[in-house]
């Protein structure tokens, strides 16, 4: 059984299934692609997944139980839009993750935010763009969690932004921890990935190893999406 499990989840809005009967298995140790393009029903699973939805019907779970208190204090979420407050200042968002989980590592944080050289006292508003975005994916990778969601991490950064995005998603997460990237940026992700998740319509498409999936057929990753892909017109 994995630490995350999805059986038969459906999520309906009006009369569109954004999930439709979704049935999907993700271990431990794994670092997992949810691949699909936008509106495929990428963000409603990890809303689903971090408490913030509920299903119309069927399961998921993270280790063993219903998204909720128990899951909260093993998951680590980033949204795919800016979620800490700006008015606080880099330290003081530092001081409430430390307060408000038990496995936040200040000192890998700290360490992090250096690196960078991004100013402690700086109010998060008033950092640049990629600087922010690189603060929320500090904060959110200085847990040691049991599963990581990771929802677009790397959509509307520059390519630089996105080359150290990946080095610290690679580089700090709990080895023994699941974690879930979605993107539809798939060239830029795909180096990184165990595993494959295609999603289309709120239905799984596919879901296979990386690695055997490009021993299979032959291409990466990113061409074999654009391929079963492809006539979606938003790629």
């Amino acid at each position: 059984m994995g630490v995350i499990e999805c059986r038969d989840l459906t999520r309906k809005f009006g009369r569109t299934d954004a999930l439709d009967s979704v049935n999907l298995s993700i271990e431990s140790g794994r670092i997992v692609g949810l691949l699909g393009p936008n509106g495929a029903g990428k963000t409603t699973m990890i809303k689903i997944a971090n408490g913030l939805l509920k299903p119309t019907s069927g399961i998921l779970t993270i280790a063993g139980n219903k998204p909720g208190k128990e899951t909260k204090a093993v998951t680590a979420y980033l949204p795919d839009r800016e979620f800490l407050p700006g008015y606080m200042k880099v330290k003081e968002i530092v001081n409430m993750y430390s307060d408000f989980f038990g496995d936040f590592r200040r000192d890998k944080a700290e360490d992090m935010l250096a690196e960078l050289g991004i100013d402690p006292g700086k109010r998060f508003k008033n950092l640049s763009k990629g600087n922010r975005e690189k603060v929320q994916l500090i904060m959110v990778m200085s847990r040691e969690a049991e599963v990581y969601f990771l929802d677009e991490p790397i959509a509307g950064v520059d390519p630089a932004a996105r080359d150290y995005i990946l080095h610290v998603i690679i580089s700090n997460y709990n080895e023994n921890a699941a974690v879930v990237i979605s993107t539809h940026l798939i060239e830029d992700v795909e180096n990184i990935l165990d595993e494959v998740v295609f999603i289309r319509n709120g239905r799984i498409v596919l879901h296979d190893n990386a690695d055997d999936l490009r021993a299979e057929r032959g291409k990466s990753i990113d061409k074999i999406f654009r391929e079963d892909f492809k006539w979606q017109a938003d790629l």
